[in-house]
């Protein structure tokens, strides 16, 4: 369990990193990256693929997939939700 709460921790840093680096390069950079957010149609794809993930997961590693069900959920909905860069 401590592993895959690390793996999961790191790939949020990541994401976390990610924001920062791209708000000191483009003011408000980071505010738009998670605009996602607030778009009903990606949440609910991400919603879905992370229910649809939760299931499977839960009957081959148990409670071990929950995280990372959810986080391919966020992840699916910051792809679906998605818009151009400004400029």
């Amino acid at each position: 369990m401590g592993a895959t709460l690390l793996g999961l921790a790191i790939v949020i840093a990541a994401l976390v990193i990610r924001t920062a680096v791209t708000e000191m390069r483009d003011p408000g950079g980071g505010r738009r990256q998670w605009l996602f957010l607030r778009d009903r149609r990606a949440l609910g794809v991400g919603a879905a693929v992370a229910f649809a993930l939760a299931l499977v997961g839960w009957q081959s590693a148990g409670a071990l997939a929950l995280p990372w069900a959810f986080l391919a959920g966020v992840l699916v909905a910051f792809t679906v939700g998605g818009r151009p860069p400004a400029g």
